[in-house]
């Protein structure tokens, strides 16, 4: 459906939840399983909490993809255990398929390149 706006239609969720009964890896792979595209971000979409995060969404909104986000800043061992898991020390943190494709540096240089279209096309 179209509109005079050029509004896109996707979808995006927040990850509320978590299982604390499974072990911090085992959160984190449940974490990355439940959507095709996870942003460990500080706040959520609506509601970025630093300009990074802010950048990141806005750019996946653009593309009009669906994907989920992870408020780091409401859960001290998933944002201390993940950027173990990752080898990455900073947020947000991009996901696509369980894999880390990096964070706001690298999806705005893969943005502008139109890498970041075409890798989410082919994946």
């Amino acid at each position: 459906m179209s509109n005079s706006f050029n509004i896109l239609n996707n979808a995006v969720e927040e990850i509320l939840e978590v299982n604390k009964e499974l072990e911090l890896t085992e959160q984190i792979k449940s974490l990355l399983n439940s959507s095709k595209i996870v942003v460990f971000m500080k706040g959520n979409a609506d509601m970025p909490m630093c300009g990074f995060s802010a950048n990141t969404t806005a750019i996946l909104k653009q593309l009009g993809v669906s994907f989920k986000t992870f408020n780091i800043l409401n859960d001290e061992e998933i944002r201390q255990g993940l950027k173990e898991y990752s080898n990455w020390p900073t947020y947000p943190q991009v996901y696509v398929n369980g894999k880390l494709i990096g964070g706001n540096d690298i999806v705005t240089e893969m943005y502008q390149s139109g890498e970041l279209q075409e890798y989410l096309a082919n994946n």
